[in-house]
């Protein structure tokens, strides 16, 4: 168009234009009119189309438009951009104007030199224009890059770029905004229109891109959570298959360890892997109501599941597994219930069985009888079927053990239990020993032929009172209170030696030992009436003894010689010796005076023991005296050692010494063997020259104790033919012997 009064005169570019804005056909009309009628019948047709659009006309006819009248063909106009362009402009609830003015608002916002406020001033930098393309199409200009002070360039670059990109045709001039002092509203409004209707219908395509764009991510989250639902229903499927495949490929557990292990696993699949699978049975579930509320949310086909994983077919499979879980519960439980039964059964059978070996064993030790010695193998016997018994009862705690593993508490098939079978065959083991015990001691009783029955019953009782611990064997404690309740009593060092020597021949104060200890002290401790007795016996009632009595009462010929030249001597009245025994007797101790003149008494047990409380009668040779007085008054020698001759009956010099070296003294004391030795010792107390004489007693631990007991018995004896011993030291280990040891000894008490 060139010129409305022109263009619009004959209706046809005026119906054209009401086509385009109504978006409908006008239907027939006069294309060329040339006569004024045809032109009237166009317009009068057009305006008739603009009425029936709601759209009202003011004081304007056909005529009007026809004769050129401006003023009202562009009141029309601006009538029709007001209904076809603007009124349709809506923003917030707002319409028209206010909705335009508020949308420029809100699209403007975020740029802080631009402020909207109108359609005349508020447009005249041309910033507003920018920031409408730059927020709608921010690559078709650089709104940060823009000289804020340059209204025309602003202005101007607004103008082209939305002729050129938008199809915004340029209605306003550079200078109509920027140098005008108040804008034309209407122009700039309807410019602005442009605007609003070019982003609307870029919204409206943006829309429409969203909108397929949401649909087709529905979709896909539709499909994926049906495929989610798919796949997983078909695994948690499987899963209910396969466990109970397993169930039954797997035999019951024949031993309760097993059967328990089973019923463990069982509880921990019902509390894990069950439980998962009843959370991902609700979540299957909730995906499939899912799928479903999205399909119908949006008006689309309700999902049918494929062939076999519908939610009706997982209920289906749960029932069967509900049934099937069901059945193995019951079954472990009943394999449990059994193995315990026979568990019950074993340990009944295995324990009654060893109760009645007890039995049968106490039945044969109390039926023993016969000869002592019979019945010593038959309890001996017995004794070696025990090792047998104590390896069956450890079958007993063994199945006793699997019952309390498998809390088996009570049993109906037994009365018995572990701990009363090993009570029951401690007391067994007891009887036996004290069987066999008392079978030894009857033996060894019987063949003292030396004591009386009521003396055997006497010592075999005091024996079994002190025998505490029942071992048929006596601590030293034991032996001295035993001892003592007989009336016998030594002193501590005796028994101390009396004890080692009988563990040394017996192995320990056993009954035989024991018995014999009593019988030696009985035999021997003949008293001087038995002994006059005896002598009256051999002299045949006489006061006086022959040698010709003493020869036919078979005493050994030492024994008579001695007998002749100890016992006070008469004669008859052919010339024959006549003995008076019973003033021998008065006058001397005969026991004292048999041991000095026959040593061989000394290999005899007893004799050993009387030693220890008697004098045992051995000599001093008189050289012994004479190298002491030699040492002590002559200082010929530095030490003198004594040892007793081999038979044991004399005390002699064995060695003298001159070396004042302490330790080359020390050096002639044999390791292993007895000596008494005599030392002067010499050494400085308070600035001043000390001597004293040592007598050492030798006696160290591995010597023999018969060598130890007569040394021990015979040490008085050698000291009192020593007058003038300062200190005696005893000695059982070189370190009592030590030169510090002494020293410490001899320098107490010396001024």
């Amino acid at each position: 168009m060139v010129s409305l009064v022109r263009d619009l005169a004959d209706g046809v570019k005026l119906i054209q234009l009401m086509e385009i804005m109504g978006d409908t056909s006008l239907g027939r009309y006069n294309k060329n009119p040339r006569m004024r009628i045809q032109m009237a019948e166009n317009v009068n047709k057009a305006l008739e189309f603009i009425t029936s659009r709601g759209v009202k006309l003011t004081n304007i006819g056909p005529e009007d438009i026809m004769d050129g009248n401006l003023k009202l063909i562009l009141g029309m106009i601006w009538t029709l951009i007001l209904r076809f362009t603007i009124a349709d402009i809506s923003e917030e609830g707002l319409r028209a104007k206010e909705g335009l003015l508020l949308w420029c608002q809100r699209k403007t916002e975020p740029y802080n030199e631009v402020d909207v406020q109108d359609f005349s001033y508020s447009w005249s930098d041309g910033l507003a224009l920018c920031a409408l393309i730059h927020c709608h199409r921010p690559d078709l200009l650089d709104y940060n890059k823009l000289d804020k002070s340059d209204r025309h360039g602003n202005t101007r670059l607004a103008f082209t770029v939305a002729a050129e990109h938008l199809n915004i045709p340029q209605l306003l001039e550079v200078e109509d905004l920027c140098d005008a002092a108040h804008p034309d509203e209407r122009s700039v409004m309807t410019y602005i229109a442009s605007f609003f209707h070019a982003f609307s219908t870029m919204d409206q395509a943006e829309t429409e891109s969203r909108r397929v764009e949401k649909f087709a991510e529905l979709m896909q989250s539709v499909w994926l959570i049906r495929n989610d639902y798919e796949r997983r229903i078909r695994l948690l499927l499987a899963a209910l298959s396969e466990i109970q495949s397993q169930w039954a490929a797997t035999e019951l557990a024949t031993t309760y360890t097993a059967a328990k292990e089973q019923s463990s696993e069982f509880t921990n699949y019902k509390q894990t892997t069950k439980r998962t699978w009843v959370t991902e049975r609700q979540d299957v579930a909730t995906l499939f109501g899912n799928v479903q509320t999205k399909l119908k949310t949006y008006g689309l086909r309700e999902y049918v599941p494929p062939q076999g994983l519908a939610l009706s077919d997982l209920d289906d499979a749960w029932q069967t597994l509900l049934e099937k879980e069901a059945e193995r519960s019951r079954a472990i439980n009943a394999r449990i219930r059994m193995i315990k039964e026979a568990l019950r059964k074993s340990f009944a059978k295995v324990a009654n069985d060893f109760e009645m070996k007890l039995h049968e064993i106490s039945r044969e030790l109390l039926s023993i009888g016969g000869p002592l010695e019979e019945q010593q193998v038959r309890a001996q016997d017995i004794q070696l079927r025990i090792p047998a018994l104590e390896e069956g009862l450890q079958s007993v705690a063994i199945a006793e053990a699997e019952c309390h593993a498998a809390n088996v508490e009570e049993n109906d098939y037994t009365v018995f239990t572990t701990q009363d079978l090993q009570f029951e065959l401690e007391l067994v083991v007891h009887s036996i020993q004290k069987k066999i015990t008392f079978i030894d001691n009857q033996i060894v009783s019987r063949n003292m032929t030396n004591l009386t029955p009521a003396q055997l019953e006497q010592f075999e009782s005091t024996f079994r009172y002190f025998d505490k611990d029942e071992s048929n064997t006596l601590n030293i404690a034991e032996m001295v209170a035993a001892l003592a309740s007989l009336g016998i009593v030594y002193s501590e060092e005796d028994m101390d030696i009396i004890y080692d020597q009988l563990v040394s021949e017996y192995g320990a104060m056993t009954f035989e030992a024991f018995i014999n200890l009593l019988v030696e002290i009985t035999e021997d401790q003949t008293s001087s009436e038995q002994l006059r007795d005896s002598f009256r016996g051999i002299a045949k009632n006489k006061p006086f003894v022959t040698e010709l009595d003493l020869r036919l009462a078979h005493l050994p010929p030492a024994a008579i010689d001695y007998l002749r030249e100890a016992m006070p001597k008469g004669q008859n009245e052919v010339g024959e010796a006549e003995y008076d025994y019973d003033k021998f007797l008065n006058d001397a101790d005969p026991f004292l005076i048999f041991v000095v003149h026959h040593p061989s008494a000394l290999n005899h047990p007893f004799t050993r023991r009387r030693t220890i409380t008697m004098a045992s009668g051995v000599a001093v040779n008189p050289e012994c005296v004479t190298a002491f007085q030699d040492l002590k008054l002559k200082k010929k020698s530095k030490y003198i050692i004594f040892n007793l001759n081999s038979t044991m009956t004399e005390i002699v010099v064995h060695k003298t010494g001159e070396e004042k070296d302490y330790e080359e003294f020390l050096k002639h004391l044999p390791e292993a063997e007895c000596r008494w030795a005599i030392y002067d010792l010499e050494f400085e107390k308070d600035g001043g020259q000390r001597n004293k004489l040592l007598f050492i007693s030798w006696s160290p631990d591995d010597a023999k104790v018969k060598q130890k007991m007569v040394f021990a018995s015979s040490r008085e004896a050698l000291k009192r033919s020593l007058n003038g011993i300062a200190v005696e030291i005893q000695g059982t280990d070189f370190s009592e012997v030590a030169h510090e040891s002494v020293l410490e000894k001899a320098s107490k008490g010396t001024k």
